[in-house]
């Protein structure tokens, strides 16, 4: 087993982390087993790694002193392990999502881009084991949201990754399908949060769907968007933000919204949250390659493509009648399992998912959905934290033991 402890080295405690890239996203996977046990010491640990404020709010923080690079795209971070299940080996994985410019941690949402990142992570750390050509598959279990994935991997005859090309990434790399089983639901419990296809929120309609994540869906047209302006532009609109915020504001109340602890999130709660709702603007896609176009906040900020778990979303709402999605690119949906291919154009090209669906008088129900992105080590080692506090610095020495 290559995963190594945390080291005092130079009078300084260090964790070893790995850099790594999932499909469009950055960050870091860290060996559960030898982070703190406790919450508050795991996110101590985390600000330390990503450069992010230890309290307070700091506008415009660069991270120049940790490993995040300014999005919310960079800044996740995988606490993970592999167990072994009487079925077979499966990863567990819990996600902490950071910002740049407060040192608040969300633990109550998954990332589908980086959970491509963890069957590599697993092999490069030598917890899971491949020797032969061909597929190789590891189940993951998310625990922020219950989901349940499984990646695959294939090894070539001569004993690299099989690889591929993605939107939004320079080169072939790695190629990782992701298939998420019974994701509708994931947050809420339910695949329509509101009991409706459609809710009409202050003359909007917009629809709220739970597949992998929560998301409000709106008809760009209905706040004077076509969903194919750079995110730039779109960010840059201080009245469109505002009204955006509004509507996932009053979207995440209406879908009864919680916290990690079950508690109910306040409208306050839902202005600031950096991870739900998810929000989308779509409207007609600009060539014949896609069914529809959309431009994806998380919420905070802009994405620069589309995750991958809000285009599975995003791609089942195609399917369900009466959405805002189903009425821009319809999907019939027959009462037979079976698959339905959505492309979904982004800033960075053409998203393609696949939804195994089927309908029946009860309405649509999605089996799974599967996605392909790519996978990269970018760097493994050691992180000094010459400014963590006497107590982990006492969890770090206890673990190195």
């Amino acid at each position: 087993m290559l995963l190594p402890r945390p080291r005092f080295r130079h009078a300084t405690w260090e964790f070893p982390v790995h850099h790594m890239r999932g499909g469009t996203s950055t960050g870091l996977v860290l060996w559960t087993r030898i982070a703190p046990a406790e919450e508050d010491l795991r996110e101590e640990l985390l600000r330390h790694l990503m450069g992010v404020p230890m309290d307070g709010e700091h506008p415009g923080n660069r991270q120049t002193t940790g490993l995040g690079r300014g999005t919310a795209t960079s800044n996740k971070v995988f606490f993970a392990d592999v167990e072994t299940m009487p079925e077979g080996p499966r990863l567990v994985s819990t996600l902490a999502q950071l910002a740049s410019d407060h040192g608040r941690v969300d633990w109550g949402v998954n990332c589908g881009n980086m959970s491509s990142a963890l069957q590599l992570w697993a092999v490069d750390s030598e917890l899971s084991v491949v020797r032969t050509p061909g597929p190789h598959l590891l189940e993951i279990h998310n625990t922020n949201t219950g989901v349940r994935t499984t990646s695959r991997m294939a090894l070539a005859d001569d004993g690299t990754w099989k690889t591929a090309e993605i939107p939004g990434v320079m080169g072939r790399h790695p190629a990782v399908d992701l298939f998420l089983h019974a994701p509708a639901g994931a947050k809420t419990g339910r695949l329509l949060p509101t009991g409706q296809a459609m809710e009409v929120i202050d003359g909007v309609s917009v629809s709220c769907v739970d597949v992998a994540v929560p998301m409000v869906i709106i008809r760009a047209s209905d706040l004077g968007k076509t969903a194919q302006e750079p995110m730039q532009a779109l960010t840059a609109d201080v009245d469109f933000m505002g009204r955006l915020r509004h509507l996932w504001v009053e979207a995440g109340l209406r879908m009864s919204l919680r916290r990690k602890d079950g508690v109910l999130m306040s409208a306050e709660e839902l202005a600031r949250s950096e991870t739900i709702p998810k929000v989308c603007i779509v409207g007609a896609a600009p060539h014949r390659s896609a069914d529809l176009a959309v431009r994806y906040f998380t919420p905070q900020t802009g994405h620069a493509s589309l995750a991958v778990s809000g285009g599975c979303c995003l791609a089942s709402a195609t399917l369900i009648p009466g959405t805002v999605a189903h009425a821009l690119a319809p999907k019939t949906v027959s009462a037979a399992l079976r698959e339905y291919v959505v492309n979904i154009e982004n800033p960075a090209g053409v998203l393609s998912t696949t939804v195994v669906a089927s309908i029946d008088s009860a309405g649509v129900t999605i089996a799974s959905a599967a996605y392909q992105r790519s996978a990269q080590v970018l760097m493994r080692g050691w992180v000094p934290l010459p400014a963590a506090s006497d107590r982990l610095k006492q969890a770090l020495a206890a673990v190195a033991a």
